[in-house]
């Protein structure tokens, strides 16, 4: 994406939450193709606004979360408790961060209650210890030749 292009997705945001827009700047578009491979809006678990939203601002909340960066504003404070768990998320960009590292754990796997698969074993084959070894009785004896001098 050219500089200009993200320089006006940005304009865009910031219409849309001003405040929060302006705490959580972040130079580069946030990924996570280990979790979401085919991006955030293609997962299906994020809705365009949410994920359009982690894009912009994914880094800077991943910064702070992580404490490679210190708060500036009361709204990244705030962010830093809500990402330690010390109190529920609040501002839309808090709970979108909330919903990602809930989802980025991996989803639940259910199963069938009562249902036991036991792993496939290889059915036992009861074989005479002296068939196996006895090969000497299976082999005719032939008379060995004399020398004759």
């Amino acid at each position: 994406m050219s500089e200009q292009s993200f320089s006006n997705a940005n304009k865009g945001s910031e219409t849309f939450n001003g405040s929060a827009a302006a705490s959580f700047v972040s130079q580069k578009r946030f990924y996570d193709d280990a979790n979401f491979p085919k991006g955030f809006k293609r997962s299906g678990d994020f809705t365009n606004k949410e994920a359009e939203l982690l894009e912009l601002h994914g880094h800077a909340m991943k910064n702070l979360a992580e404490g490679k960066t210190l708060p500036c504003t009361s709204d990244e404070a705030q962010f830093v408790e809500v990402a330690k768990g010390n109190i529920a998320p609040s501002s839309l960009l808090e709970q979108i961060w909330v919903k990602y590292r809930r989802l980025a754990m991996g989803k639940p796997f259910y199963a069938v209650v009562g249902t036991v698969h036991l792993p496939a074993t290889k059915p036992e084959i009861e074989v005479e210890a002296e068939a196996v070894f006895d090969i000497e009785d299976d082999v005719q004896d032939e008379p060995e030749p004399e020398d004759k001098e």
